[in-house]
Formats: structure tokens, C-alpha cells, sequence
């Protein structure tokens, strides 16, 4: 009987150390023909080169160049291969030998990236010295499995009154961020950013295809507001290749995804998909992939997809961590049915659209109330807020339809001028200027004492100065329910008192200077 186990001990160690001789002999001999396969470049384009030769190259697989220039095996033919590069084509002409790496496109990931701008290759772009790392990741990775997933539960507050109330973000959520050229989109995207200063939130700027200016003002603005200290800006300039522009946001949230399997929460911005969308289609078109689900347009919903189902919110056993994504596209003449925002729309959960016609009338944020939405930010939404803001969409809504209907009729009864005068209020909160995120405590007295009525009284030309003295009223005397709020309390009877009994006091004040200003 132990003879007979000694010998299966023996066959099985003898059969183990075999296979394992075995497998460094095919890795060996695998390396060894990698080394001897060289491909020759047969034609440069644009950001793309077409190769003959390395029979044995695989999909996604990096190729080197002469001076170190890299570059991604995107298409593979019966004839020859495509390679979209990524950096600058300089010298390489047909005849340049190409070379297999055997290894996927990865990125550097660890604490040493935050505060730094850099690539999309991972290289830094500030002038400040090479970033040291110790860990690599994919740029393409595997969305988490729908078991590896937790409810989104926590709110991820943008400091923006407009969303906050209305449109509720929550940590892990993707909420799109949907309007024309210079409605802004950036702006929001910028406030959410800065308002993280104190939330132990890490946050990601992904730019693709943006003027190399425009990218400069965001970076200097982040620097400005000390965002700098908790952001990676990762930039792909419009004057990258299309190659570059194109794994720029994969590789942010290759980035990302280290910090979230370690319990992090990030917020991860992409700006904008609309041009990640155009660098795909150029690329296709160099690369002459045929129309269809192998390339534009075909498979824009795919390549957005499969960088939006990474963003999530991780159970403990999984690192516990949340990836936050606001991605932003642009829209044409206001066309929110065009392809690539539908496509985004059905992957997001939820979106924010921004109308030019507020932004002409001077409403900002600029957001639609009527076309936007958050369909999972409710449930992550701090109590208090929601006892406050609950039906306040629905009837910001019906305010603004009434508001054009008005516009026909000379004659108004008194509870349709009633809804009128609230709903006016009600916009002139909402209003916010760019920079100024607000505390969520602020933004809940300065919502309750609007939607209660007390600032009916208050002319609109002084409803903004009647806001900031409920703001200060809130912060200078009532601390401790400040902080009630900001732990996820509810709001009790006495709270609520207390909130209502400011915003009376306030609205009595302004109510004495107007008589003063009239006698």
C-alpha cells in the first residue's frame, strides 16, 4: 500500500519536473524565434505603417522600430500586417526593419504618477524628471465580472448645486457629460475635479484630442486650485498621432485600476470620446479595415463599451475600491439623437446635457434639466439632500414648461403666478459660478430655503445675496449640523427648524431693507 503511493509520488514529481523542462524548452525556442523573425516595413502612412513578414505575430502584440519608436499590431492580413505607431513616424521609410517585442502595450501605475502629467505611454510631459514605478499593467484589461460588482451607495459630490440636487452622482457610477462646442462641458468636468480636494478621492484627467493650449489651461487651473496634489493628467494632444490619441483613455484607466484594487476611489474624466471616436475612424480608414463590425462605425460602441464597463465599484474581497467616469462627447446643432452620443447614452448611466440656449441666456451651468439624468445617483444620494431635493426635478420641469407656455397669455391667475416666482428663485440658486464648488451642507440650506417659500418675498435681483447670507448663517452658527449632514445624517425635526428658522430670518432682513429703500 505505501510502496504503491511512493511510486505515484515518484511518477508524479518525475512527470511534473518534465513538463516544467519541457515548457522552458517551447518558451526558449519560442524567444529564440521572435528574435530571428524580423518583418520589413512596406508602406508609411500617417501614423500607421503596413509590414511584410513575422509570420508568427500576434494581435495587440507591440512591434519596435529603429530609435525605439513602438508600435501596435492592430490589423492582421493574409499579405501583410497593420501597425498603427505610437509616436511620430520621423525617419522610417519602406525597408526599416520591424522587430516582435512579445509582450501587449503597458503602462507604468503607482503612487510616484499623481501630481504629474504625462502620455499615453506613461512618459512624462512637466518638465519635472522621469517617474519611477515598480508595476506595469495592460492597457487593455477585462472588465470586472458582474459578481465582483457592490451597489453603488456612496455619493461622489461634484460641489455643482445643479447636480447635486438633480442629477446625483454616486462612486462607480458613469455619468455622460453631453452638449455642443463650448457649452461647458470641461467646466463641470473641472468643478468635480476640484471639489475633491478634501474627499479622499484620487482623480483623473484624460485628454484626446484637444489643442495642446486648451490642455495647458486645464493644467494650470488644476495648479491653481491645488487639484495638482490628488490628479494624473494623462494628455493626448491634437497633435499626437492618432495612435497615442487612441489608447489614451484605455491607458488612464489602466492607471486607474491599480489605485481601485486597493481600496481607492477614483474619478476618471475622459475629454473627449467624440475625438477618441474620430482618431478610430482615421485610423481605420489608413488601415483600409472594411466598414462593418470590424471598424468605424460599426464598432464605436464597442471600443467605448469595453472602456466604460471598467468603471464600477469593487466588493471588499475585491479591493473595495470605486472607479468614478464622467465621459464627455460633443453634440452638433444640439442633435442629442446623433450616433456616437446614443451609443454613449445606452452604455452610461445617465447623462447630463448641456443646452446652448441656457448658456446664451447666461444660466450656468448651462445643464437641461429636461433632458438630463442620473439613473443610479438617487440611491447614493445623502439623506438630507433627498428630503430636500426630491421632487424638485420634477417640478423645476414642469415650472419651465409653464414658463413657455406663459409667454402666449397676458393674464395670469394667482397659482400659476405663484409656480412662476418660485420656479425663477429656484434657477437663480441653481446658477453657479465656474471654480466655486459648493459644500454639500451650504447647498442643502440655500435649496430649503428656496423650495420652502421663504425667499418668495425676495426680489431675484438679490436672491443670490440672500443665498450667501443663509450659506453664512449655516456655517458660522450651526457647525454641528453642518457636520450632521456631511456624516450622512438625516435631517430631523429639529434640523429642519433650524434650517427654516435662518432662511425666515434672512428673508425678514431683506424684507425690512426694501421698505427701508421704499419710504
Amino acid at each position: 500500500m505505501n510502496s504503491t503511493a511512493t511510486e505515484k509520488d515518484e511518477l508524479k514529481m518525475f512527470l511534473d519536473g518534465t513538463f516544467r523542462t519541457l515548457d522552458n524548452v517551447l518558451t526558449r525556442q519560442e524567444a529564440e524565434l521572435r528574435d530571428r523573425e524580423v518583418g520589413v516595413v512596406s508602406y508609411v502612412g500617417y501614423g500607421i505603417v503596413r509590414v511584410d513578414g513575422l509570420p508568427s505575430i500576434r494581435a495587440d502584440e507591440l512591434v519596435l522600430f529603429p530609435k525605439n519608436l513602438q508600435g501596435l499590431v492592430f490589423n492582421i492580413d493574409p499579405e501583410e500586417i497593420g501597425v498603427i505607431l505610437l509616436g511620430h513616424s520621423g525617419d522610417l521609410s519602406a525597408g526599416t526593419e520591424v522587430r516582435r517585442t512579445g509582450r501587449v502595450l503597458d503602462v507604468p501605475v503607482g503612487e510616484s504618477l499623481i501630481g504629474r502629467v504625462v502620455d499615453a505611454m506613461g512618459l512624462p510631459l512637466d518638465g519635472q524628471g522621469e517617474i519611477r514605478t515598480v508595476k506595469r499593467l495592460p492597457v487593455e484589461q477585462e472588465a470586472p465580472p458582474v459578481m465582483a460588482r457592490d451597489p453603488v451607495t456612496t455619493p461622489l459630490q461634484t460641489g455643482v448645486k445643479v447636480i447635486d440636487a438633480l442629477f446625483p452622482i454616486g462612486r462607480g457610477q458613469r455619468e455622460l457629460i453631453v452638449g455642443d462646442r463650448q457649452t461647458g462641458k470641461t467646466a463641470i468636468a473641472m468643478d468635480a475635479i476640484i471639489n475633491q480636494a478634501d474627499k479622499d478621492v484620487l482623480c483623473i484627467y484624460c485628454t484626446i484630442g484637444k489643442k495642446a493650449s486648451d490642455t495647458a489651461k486645464v493644467i494650470a487651473d488644476l495648479r491653481q486650485y491645488k487639484a495638482m496634489d490628488y490628479t494624473i493628467v494623462v494628455a493626448a494632444t491634437a497633435d499626437d498621432p492618432p495612435g497615442l490619441q487612441f489608447i489614451a483613455p484605455y491607458a488612464a484607466t489602466s492607471m486607474a485600476e491599480y489605485f481601485i484594487a486597493g481600496g481607492r476611489d477614483v474619478l476618471i474624466i475622459y475629454d473627449d470620446l467624440t475625438s477618441h471616436a474620430r482618431a478610430y475612424r482615421e485610423l481605420s480608414l489608413l488601415l483600409r479595415r472594411p466598414p462593418g463590425r470590424e471598424a468605424f462605425p460599426g464598432d464605436i460602441f464597442y471600443i467605448h463599451s469595453r472602456l466604460l464597463e471598467r468603471s464600477t465599484h469593487l466588493r471588499k474581497e475585491h479591493g473595495g475600491g470605486s472607479l468614478t467616469s464622467l465621459p464627455i462627447v460633443e453634440t452638433e446643432a444640439q442633435d442629442i439623437s446623433g450616433y456616437i452620443p446614443t451609443n454613449l447614452i445606452s452604455i452610461t448611466d445617465g447623462q447630463l446635457y448641456l443646452s446652448p440656449r441656457l448658456f446664451q441666456k447666461g444660466i450656468l451651468p448651462a445643464v437641461d434639466v429636461g433632458k438630463s439624468v442620473s439613473r443610479v445617483g438617487g440611491k447614493a444620494q445623502i439623506p438630507a439632500y433627498r428630503a430636500v431635493a426630491g421632487d424638485l426635478r420634477i417640478s423645476h420641469s414642469q415650472f419651465e414648461e409653464l414658463e413657455t407656455f406663459s409667454r402666449f397669455g397676458t393674464r395670469l391667475d394667482e397659482a400659476t403666478r405663484k409656480v412662476l416666482e418660485r420656479g425663477w428663485r429656484v434657477r437663480e440658486i441653481l446658477k453657479q459660478p465656474q471654480y466655486k464648488p459648493m459644500p454639500v451642507a451650504e447647498q442643502i440650506a440655500a435649496m430649503m430655503a428656496v423650495t420652502s417659500g421663504h425667499f418668495d418675498g425676495i426680489p431675484i435681483d438679490s436672491i443670490k445675496e440672500a443665498e450667501t447670507a443663509m450659506r453664512k448663517n449655516v456655517t458660522e452658527k450651526h457647525g454641528d449640523l453642518c457636520a450632521r449632514i456631511r456624516s450622512g445624517e438625516k435631517l430631523g425635526d429639529a434640523d429642519r427648524g433650524i434650517l427654516l428658522g435662518a432662511a425666515q430670518e434672512i428673508a425678514s432682513s431683506f424684507s425690512k431693507e426694501e421698505d427701508h429703500a421704499n419710504r
